[in-house]
């Protein structure tokens, strides 16, 4: 497998500004990596690393806000995704940090903290109990920078297509056998809402509905964990260029879930049936709803978040889609927190 650096799980740190930024997504602009902020350096800062003190920034338009009043050069409009984006030129990148590269430091290192001892014997535990080659799986999240706290969380990557749809397979056995790693229990999925749906109008029932079947979440010796899946390059269409997105601005519908086999990647995705326009007062022109085909999301919270068959509230944002200048379908895109919704209906 084709180890590349600068996608997703990836971490970048700048040359002048010591900024440290999350990449998102798999396909990128040849100039730039898509990323945005994760930590930067400040005196009120509550984590160190060689000597230095970073705060990280949690909210995403806080992030944004930030660049805005700090680092305005980090801000870029993407005119193919019609968006105004945070992301690191090439010639401004120090050095970009890989979640295997992390797992290969922690296995050569003898001196861990409590977080990195158990992130490496939980791949340590994944690697065995499934035969997963050791560089089909990495270490990401605040470790990697070395910028933990002792509520810092397990952050795992696992690599390629086949590889993460057999894990998936088996991780429900892993969960339910395993003394040191297990899924949520109720109390921990109410705080779970708390943080995942807050200031939403999603209501817990609705919340639990989805939440409490997902895989790739849980605790690990007291440690909250969470799997990122990553598709194999063979898998990844085309090339940043030749996609082109329109925002039509927002809507929600009613559909029906056709192919959910890519939910649990990220970015993730779901093939729908459109069935009903619910709100469209937010729409800018005329739109062909039955060429709303699919669902998707670079957001880890709508990962695993509904099946095939299962009809489903989806309310975000409205794209056209074209590739190579050709239009191929219309998705609608999940992203904001409190606005932004999949609900399952027929449950």
């Amino acid at each position: 497998m084709s180890f590349l650096k600068g996608i997703e799980g990836d971490y970048i740190e700048t040359k002048n500004d010591n900024l440290i930024f999350d990449v998102k997504g798999l396909l990128h602009p040849k100039d730039r990596k898509i990323c945005f902020l994760r930590f930067h350096p400040t005196s009120q800062g509550d984590r160190v690393r060689n000597g230095k003190y970073y705060k990280k920034i949690y909210d995403l338009k806080q992030r944004y806000q930030f660049l805005k009043d700090n680092f305005p050069k980090y801000l870029f409009y993407s005119n193919e995704l019609d968006l105004e984006l945070q992301g690191v030129r090439n010639e401004d990148i120090k050095k970009i940090y890989t979640p295997r590269e992390n797992l290969k430091r922690l296995k050569q290192n003898t001196r861990l903290s409590i977080l990195e001892k158990n992130s490496k014997e939980l791949c340590e535990l994944f690697i065995s109990e499934d035969n997963i080659l050791e560089n089909s799986v990495g270490i990401t999240g605040s470790s990697m920078v070395g910028l933990t706290t002792i509520d810092s969380d397990i952050d795992l990557i696992i690599y390629g297509t086949e590889i993460s749809l057999s894990f998936q397979e088996k991780l429900e056995r892993i969960l339910q056998t395993s003394k040191r790693c297990r899924k949520y229990n109720s109390e921990e999925y109410k705080t779970h809402y708390k943080w995942r749906a807050g200031g939403s109008n999603v209501s817990y029932e609705d919340f639990i509905k989805s939440e409490s079947r997902k895989l790739h979440q849980g605790k690990f010796l007291g440690a909250h964990f969470f799997i990122r899946y990553i598709q194999s390059p063979k898998d990844w269409i085309g090339s940043f260029d030749d996609y082109k997105f329109k925002n039509y601005g927002r809507i929600l519908i009613k559909s029906e879930i056709t192919d959910a086999i890519n939910s649990i990647f990220t970015p993730c995705s779901y093939k729908i049936n459109f069935l009903k326009v619910l709100d469209r007062s937010q729409i800018i022109g005329n739109i062909n709803f039955n060429k709303i085909t699919e669902i998707n999301s670079f957001r880890g919270r709508f990962c695993e978040q509904a099946i095939k068959g299962e009809k489903v509230l989806v309310e975000g944002k409205l794209e056209r889609v074209s590739f190579k200048d050709k239009e191929i379908y219309f998705r609608i895109l999940l992203g904001d927190q409190v606005q932004d919704k999949m609900i399952i209906l027929n449950h």
